[in-house]
C-alpha cells in the first residue's frame, strides 16, 4: 500500500527545474500526522501547485530563453485511492500523477509523512 500525502508534500514536474510544495484545500477536517491530508482533488494551478522553477520545454520553446514553469492541470490526480475517501474524495497517494497540458506529469516525491499507508 502505497503512502497518503499530506499538507507541504513535495511534487515535481517532469519539465521542471525544481520542487514545490502541495497545498492542500480540498478538505479542512483529516489529519495526518497535523497536517491537512491530502485529496484527488488538491490540483489547482497557483493554489494547490506552485511553480517548479524553470520549465525546460517552454524554455526550449523560446530559444533558450527561461520560462517558468507554472503548472497547467486541468483534471484531478489519478487513480487516487479505490478505498479510503477524505470527505468525498479519494485520498491522495504517494503513487498518483497529475497531467500538465504543457507535456509534463507532476508526480509526488516526498508524500509529507511517513507512517499512514492507505489503499
Amino acid at each position: 500500500m502505497p503512502l497518503a500525502v499530506v499538507n507541504l508534500a513535495q511534487l515535481q514536474c517532469t519539465c521542471g527545474d525544481a520542487p514545490t510544495p502541495l497545498t492542500v484545500t480540498s478538505q479542512m477536517q483529516t489529519l495526518i500526522g497535523n497536517q491537512l491530508a491530502g485529496t484527488i482533488m488538491d490540483y489547482a494551478p497557483m493554489v494547490n501547485i506552485k511553480p517548479f522553477g524553470t520549465c525546460k520545454t517552454l524554455t526550449a520553446a523560446a530559444s533558450g530563453v527561461p520560462t517558468p514553469c507554472v503548472p497547467a492541470t486541468a483534471a484531478p490526480w489519478a487513480p487516487g485511492a479505490a478505498k479510503t475517501l477524505i470527505g468525498n474524495f479519494p485520498a491522495l497517494l504517494q503513487t498518483d500523477k497529475l497531467t500538465c497540458t504543457v507535456g509534463g506529469v507532476i508526480s509526488v516525491v516526498s508524500p509529507g509523512q511517513t507512517t499512514t499507508l492507505v489503499s
